[in-house]
């Protein structure tokens, strides 16, 4: 039996490959990449990377507020990047959910499947 417990939404469906959108081990939260995808459809929100980039940090916030935690206790974040050239406009909608003092971050150009922008990240959640 693992020490740490998934963190689900119960009334979204299941993600369709083995693994969890985030779990909680002691005080730490992971949550996994989240795209640009509305929860419950499953369609993807917008077509630019603002667009994306917010609704995939809306899709970190739902979790980390099933966890009871919230974008505040957020230490580390990566994202990923189709294009890298959207790094400024995405980091504009970035700075919407993110304020002084700023989690540590990473940023890197990937190939992502039909999507601009995923976006990972860790909180902690402690006493």
């Amino acid at each position: 039996m693992p020490t740490w417990k998934p963190i689900i939404i119960p009334d979204l469906p299941p993600p369709k490959g083995p693994y969890s959108p985030a779990v909680r081990a002691g005080d730490f939260i992971y949550v996994s990449g989240q795209t640009p995808r509305d929860p419950v459809s499953g369609a993807l929100v917008g077509s630019d990377i603002a667009s994306q980039t917010r609704q995939t940090l809306l899709n970190v916030r739902r979790l980390l507020g099933e966890a009871n935690a919230s974008m505040e206790d957020v230490v580390s974040v990566v994202i990923y990047l189709t294009n890298v050239d959207d790094w400024a406009a995405m980091n504009v909608v970035y700075s919407e959910f993110f304020h002084a003092p700023f989690p540590s971050r990473t940023a890197v150009g990937a190939q992502l499947r039909g999507i601009l922008v995923e976006i990972s990240a860790v909180a902690y959640a402690g006493p």
